[in-house]
């Protein structure tokens, strides 16, 4: 593909993108540029459907949306998932691209899920051009931690450990620098069901990440699942009749804090996901590495936007829209 021209945007307090140098202003401006291709707008928080330029098809991300079944705890049972983790170039928005590191080809990498007390068996192949690891939340021996277990290129490593505690958990690589190996793509969605599980529900996982496309240290793009503003190109649609449970975690590298704020309605927070204990609002804000699950029950019909509350992440990218019907 052509390298498309680019030119630096920076939103005005209007909302509208204006062109600019790319140097700070001194008006508070700085941290709202981006760089997207020339004689294209950004994506408008207001934007919804075929007006939204977002990269990819509807269904693309559904294997990263929906997470594979709970299954209830059964004795003596092994969970084996194989991970690849490979170079690739992943276009983020339409004309750029991200050099990204990736678990099976995707960022985030693939969802990952036991019951409590199953042997968690995960073999792990590094065709990358780093070394690699994974390091995996949650309780397991020393040697399984992904810190000291350094998986060359063309190598191979077995993780497995009996997966505990039940709650929602994260996967990353621990190679250093860890700021790098984290923010080019290498992490991802870890559940761990409890023996008897969770009452049925709607279910999502969101990990919410950014991208530095222009190599300066800062975020240009942000989103969740991997793709900015795609869940305001193509909705998610979940029935009223039933609770929708989303599984959130923030792997945003170069911002201390990452959020979500849902519109119409409140929801149930469980933080780690790992107790009955919840807090009822309509945002909340994460640090890098920390996750919950969210339970909505909706009230009413329509369509509900659902955001980050800095107006910054916003407009570049990380929203989206829940569209609710009987």
């Amino acid at each position: 593909m052509a390298a498309a021209p680019f030119v630096k945007l920076a939103l005005s307090d209007s909302g509208q993108a204006a062109t600019g140098t790319g140097q700070g202003s001194g008006d508070g401006m700085e941290g709202m540029e981006t760089t997207v291709p020339a004689g294209e707008p950004m994506s408008h928080a207001s934007m919804i459907g075929d007006a939204v330029q977002a990269v990819g098809g509807p269904k693309d991300l559904d294997a990263l949306l929906y997470p594979p079944r709970a299954l209830p705890g059964q004795p003596g049972r092994v969970r084996e998932y194989e991970v690849t983790a490979f170079d690739r170039d992943l276009e983020v928005f339409p004309g750029i691209t991200f050099a990204a590191w990736t678990y099976n080809g995707t960022v985030p990498g693939p969802i990952i899920r036991a019951t409590e007390g199953d042997l968690l068996r995960v073999k792990f192949t590094n065709a990358g051009s780093m070394a690699h690891t994974i390091h995996f939340h949650g309780i397991h021996p020393a040697n399984m931690d992904g810190v000291f277990e350094i998986v060359n290129t063309g190598e191979s490593f077995t993780y497995e450990f009996p997966a505990s505690p039940a709650g929602f958990h994260l996967y990353h690589c621990h190679v250093s620098p860890l700021k790098k190996h984290i923010h080019k793509g290498l992490y991802g969605a870890f559940i761990i069901d409890p023996p008897e599980p969770r009452p049925p529900a709607q279910e999502l996982v969101m990990v919410m990440n950014g991208f530095d496309t222009d190599g300066d240290g800062g975020n240009n793009f942000y989103s969740v699942n991997g793709r900015p503003f795609y869940y305001a190109k193509y909705p998610i649609r979940v029935s009223r009749s039933q609770t929708v449970r989303i599984y959130l975690a923030n792997l945003t590298e170069f911002d201390q804090i990452n959020s979500i704020h849902l519109h119409g309605d409140f929801f149930r927070y469980y933080p780690t996901g790992s107790t009955d204990s919840y807090e009822y609002t309509d945002t909340v804000m994460l640090c890098q590495g920390q996750r919950g699950i969210i339970e909505i029950d909706f009230a009413n019909t329509g369509l509900f936007m659902f955001h980050a509350h800095q107006s910054e992440f916003t407009e570049l990218g990380w929203m989206g829209f829940f569209e609710v019907v009987d």
